[in-house]
């Protein structure tokens, strides 16, 4: 373990073998740090906050600080949790909860880029991918290996399905469904091929979810007429995670392009 010289370490903090905290780092009260995580110069880490093995902080993140929100009172406990072998970009803001004894999660193997910002009672799960300069509002849930796109604007309460693809620039006012791709002007295109692939979908299960999107947003057909469709034949475990967030969404679900563009290959 290797502590610089002008870092401030507070009181009841737990620092896990072969971790690194840089110059001028403020490690507040209460910190859990697990092993072989590196703290580069600069980072501040509220109280109430866990780190996973393994991870890497960058210069000038700010972890676990209080929320900004109107409705917290200090004095407040709540938490922030970060899995193992995550990667903090420089200047990334993550925030814990107002309300006692709720906790801002982020999950294993996330990569969040320079300046995201993640507000309080965020969920996101593991493998996602956010890229530079986006803000995810409070109470967001970003489900696992989501990728979102740089400078995306997200709006509380708002879902991200897992594996879905978030185009840069993107206003998300409403839920985007498990392995879709918003595309240009906020639009649902069609499934994220290339998410699917790497994910070693087979070409059978793509084309399952893809004929599924393609009913629900492209056939001009009532909602709950199309999930009553999608769910009449055989149908894999993927396509049911589809029709259920669907089913359960509170905001709405962000709408599909007018026209459906054909892949040649899936």
């Amino acid at each position: 373990m290797t502590i610089h010289s002008t870092a401030i370490i507070g009181k009841n903090v737990k620092i896990g073998v072969n971790c690194k905290i840089g110059p001028y780092c403020v490690i507040k009260d209460d910190v859990e740090i697990g092993d072989n995580t590196i703290i580069e110069p600069y980072v501040h880490v509220g109280r109430y906050t866990t780190i996973g093995k393994n991870c890497r902080i960058y210069m000038g993140a700010n972890i676990g600080d209080e929320p900004q929100d109107h409705s917290f009172k200090p004095g407040v406990i709540s938490f922030t949790e970060i899995g193992d072998n995550t990667v903090i970009r420089e200047y990334v803001t993550i925030h814990r909860p107002p309300v006692e004894g709720l906790k801002t999660i982020i999950g294993s193997h996330v990569l969040l880029m320079a300046f995201v910002h993640v507000a309080h009672d965020v969920v996101i799960g593991d493998k996602v991918t956010i890229a530079n300069h986006t803000a995810l509002t409070g109470h967001v849930q970003v489900e696992p290996m989501a990728v979102i796109s740089g400078y995306c604007m997200i709006h509380q309460f708002c879902r991200i399905g897992s594996l879905a693809m978030v185009t840069a620039g993107a206003r998300i006012r409403q839920d985007v469904p498990p392995y879709c791709l918003l595309g240009e002007n906020d639009y649902i295109y069609g499934p994220n091929i290339i998410g699917m692939r790497r994910a070693g979908f087979s070409q059978e299960l793509r084309m399952d979810i893809r004929k599924a999107i393609k009913t629900y947003f492209f056939q001009d057909l009532n909602k709950s007429v199309a999930l009553e469709l999608i769910l009449s034949g055989e149908h894999s475990p993927e396509v049911n995670h589809f029709v259920d967030f669907i089913k359960s969404s509170k905001r709405g679900i962000m709408p599909g392009r007018a026209k459906y563009v054909e892949e040649v290959e899936i």
